[in-house]
């Protein structure tokens, strides 16, 4: 197939596309040495067309494709489809809607977490894709017949699996559930990170207000940096360094080069210098005005035991519900759970997932359900005494 490589062979092909109620989507780019992806290929179809075009044409107008992308009245079907998203975000200021994420419907069909395309592709359309290209370079030109016919079949098939797993949706009366995560993962917020944030995609590993505080404003610096110089964050400053530039709070570059994560005379660069302002910053906040380490991520005293049994339900429920586990609950989740009982803010607590699992987790850690062995085999059953346990809590507690 003959690749798109002018603006109004792509217009034509959107033309063609259009007809359709649903176009499949993928993208294929290189993102190794920036920090920006450069998008190189798009794949594009629908049931009676399909396009690649070459996003690396010179003087190639994506306009066409990005309005595509913007059309109400389609839906954009993608698999695993989060960093297509952030390329489409990044270059074309703007949010797929609707999309329907094969990956996350498999997952509510009982595929299993995160199942891969090629696995989907041989569970349900029984085909085998080569994966001999999969790590082609996508900048090269020209692309063979055979990795073309491999980026193709990242859409085509996809027809077919969408198809599949729609029908199993509605039939099941699930197709809410889906689009509940359709509306997370289209969120604005979730591409747009300011840089003040970034410190919330690391490990917490510290616990302290003065260590948070230095570690969110070397996160931001490096997130600036990063974003500007276009290239991976750990080009600026690796994680380890970070953590330890939070421990150690170096106010120098003297007490920067006794750091064992700093490369030997870094200190005396440039960058360093936007680094120790990013940590002296930190360092002469207000004690109110540091952070606290959020709900998300914190280890609830109390989660323990609970929390071990709250897992065994998890896995009792969402095979009862032929559901892969990821998706209805996080650990971070159920251990506020079993520590914080019925928060507002836990995604597992709402919406269909409350109705799947958290009502049933509420149940068993106020004593209303336990978890009973039984012919070698594990029920989750009322608690027969519950609401006179319940009565006789609250009397004692009255006392």
């Amino acid at each position: 197939m003959t690749m798109i490589t002018t603006t109004d062979q792509l217009e034509q092909a959107v033309a063609a596309l259009t007809q359709s109620d649903f176009v499949t989507v993928d993208t294929e780019f290189i993102r190794e040495t920036t920090f920006w992806p450069e998008l190189c290929v798009i794949q594009l179809a629908s049931p009676d067309h399909t396009a690649i075009v070459d996003a690396l044409a010179p003087g190639l107008d994506l306009a066409a494709f990005f309005k595509l992308m913007a059309d109400e009245k389609i839906v954009k079907v993608f698999h695993a489809a989060r960093q297509d998203i952030e390329i489409i975000f990044h270059l074309g200021n703007l949010i797929p809607h609707p999309v329907f994420d094969t990956q996350v419907a498999a997952m509510v069909c009982g595929f299993g977490d995160a199942i891969a395309y090629d696995q989907l592709v041989q569970r349900i359309v029984g085909a085998q894709i080569d994966k001999s290209s999969r790590f082609t370079d996508w900048r090269r030109r020209p692309l063979s017949e055979k990795q073309l016919d491999y980026a193709l079949a990242d859409v085509t098939h996809l027809r077919d699996i969408y198809l599949h797993l729609k029908s199993s949706l509605e039939a099941e009366g699930r197709t809410e559930w889906v689009l509940d995560e359709m509306k997370i993962l289209t969120a604005r917020e979730t591409y747009d990170m300011h840089p003040d944030d970034a410190w919330k995609r690391l490990k917490m590993r510290l616990r302290k207000p003065v260590e948070l505080a230095v570690l969110r404003s070397v996160a931001a610096w490096r997130e600036r940096e990063a974003r500007e110089r276009n290239v991976p964050r750990g080009r600026v400053i690796k994680d380890d360094a970070i953590y330890e530039i939070a421990q150690q709070q170096p106010r120098d570059a003297e007490a920067m080069s006794r750091l064992r994560t700093i490369p030997k005379g870094w200190e005396r660069s440039n960058m360093a210098t936007g680094l120790l302002n990013a940590v002296n910053l930190a360092l002469d906040l207000p004690k109110e005005d540091m952070p606290r380490l959020p709900k998300s991520v914190q280890s609830p005293e109390g989660a323990g035991a609970a929390a071990e049994l709250l897992k065994v339900l998890l896995r009792l429920v969402t095979e009862e519900h032929g559901v892969a586990a990821k998706v209805v609950a996080t650990t971070d989740e159920i251990d506020r759970i079993a520590a914080e009982g019925d928060a507002d803010d836990i995604p597992a607590l709402q919406g269909w997932r409350r109705e799947v699992f958290g009502e049933k987790a509420l149940q068993l850690i106020n004593g209303e359900l336990c978890l009973k062995f039984e012919n070698k085999k594990i029920r989750a059953v009322e608690w027969p005494d519950a609401k006179t346990a319940t009565e006789n809590n609250q009397i004692s507690t009255a006392d």
